[in-house]
């Protein structure tokens, strides 16, 4: 890896953390296949030795148990991380919105101020932590107001339990509520060279008041990594087996874009996933890019992507593969 890592701040907040974040939701195991937690140890541990701060995780990832991984990893080095984990998708009460079933037990969107404070506590205990960098609402509950959510958010913030406040998977009437309200520091929104949605209606928000975009989906599920042919079987809960977008014809159509930007990968000395998430970087409005990675290798690969700065011909070259490539894909 070459370069230092580029380090960018979280809203208003005064966190700053890496551009490049390691997301946890495939080390959760839930609808990943399984998980192996001392492959999951060694991946947190490298990233943060490659230089990536920003681990994002929650609750809702295998019931906790990405969290008490992630935890375990960081155990001696909570220093050396920006602690990204949510409230929101909750198991410990009814209240809300029935969501969906994991393990046999339903899970409610429920973000009132009560289950708010239940719920850090449980977080702050498995991470082995007494504070946390960002805490974001995971999906939204529409039988809470967010007013009230805020203030207890703003609460917490107030007695040290946590530094920023975030909001994934808003629409734009919520973003707007969060803004007027104030305090909102990041959201959290799936954007890829294939989800380009946010780009329309959230950012323009965002940049105009200060707040922070982390993408998730990043690699598209790891659809866009260069490495899913279209020779891939998938097993178990894994949930791509039957996503139409790991369609054979799709991942075809990936195969080909991945050889057109093969040049830029080798000009940057970089692997494809890398030029990828670079580009995402680059993208107006984008602060940060999560990317999952379940090993070490898989992480010190994320890694080298948030020392890459692409230059304007190079930027105008991916286009091009993306208009011509991806474009038409089946969704």
């Amino acid at each position: 890896m070459n370069g230092q890592q580029i380090m960018r701040e979280i809203g208003r907040s005064g966190v700053a953390a890496s551009a490049v974040g390691l997301g946890t939701w495939a080390i959760g195991g839930w609808m990943w296949g399984g998980t192996d937690e001392r492959e999951s140890v060694a991946a947190i541990q490298a990233s943060l030795d490659a230089g990536v701060t920003l681990i994002d995780t929650a609750p809702a990832y295998g019931l906790g148990r990405a969290e008490e991984i992630v935890g375990k990893a960081l155990s001696g080095r909570r220093d050396k991380a920006v602690i990204a984990t949510k409230c929101g998708l909750v198991w410990h009460t009814q209240q809300g919105n029935h969501f969906f079933d994991q393990d046999g037990r339903p899970v409610h969107r429920h973000l009132g101020r009560e289950s708010i404070f239940h719920e850090v506590e449980q977080s702050l205990r498995r991470l082995g932590t007494d504070y946390i960098d960002l805490y974001i609402t995971h999906w939204q509950d529409p039988t809470t107001p967010i007013e009230e959510t805020m203030r207890a958010l703003e609460d917490l913030r107030a007695a040290g339990k946590i530094r920023a406040i975030g909001a994934s998977n808003v629409n734009l009437e919520e973003l707007q509520i969060y803004v007027q309200i104030g305090g909102l520091d990041a959201i959290q929104e799936r954007f890829s060279m294939l989800d380009r949605e946010i780009e329309a209606q959230l950012l323009p928000v965002t940049m105009a008041n200060g707040v922070a975009t982390l993408s998730y989906s990043s690699l598209a599920l790891g659809l866009l990594s260069g490495s899913i042919g279209p020779e891939r079987v998938f097993s178990g809960d894994d949930q791509r087996r039957n996503n139409p977008r790991f369609s054979v014809a799709n991942r075809e159509k990936v195969t080909r874009f991945a050889e057109a930007i093969r040049p830029i990968a080798q000009e940057y000395e970089g692997s494809i996933a890398q030029i990828v998430i670079a580009w995402t970087l680059a993208q107006p409005g984008i602060t940060f890019a999560l990317c999952g990675a379940r090993n070490p290798a898989q992480a010190l690969d994320n890694a080298g992507a948030g020392t890459i700065r692409l230059s304007a011909e190079a930027l105008s070259a991916i286009d091009a593969a993306i208009a011509a490539e991806l474009a038409n894909m089946d969704r």
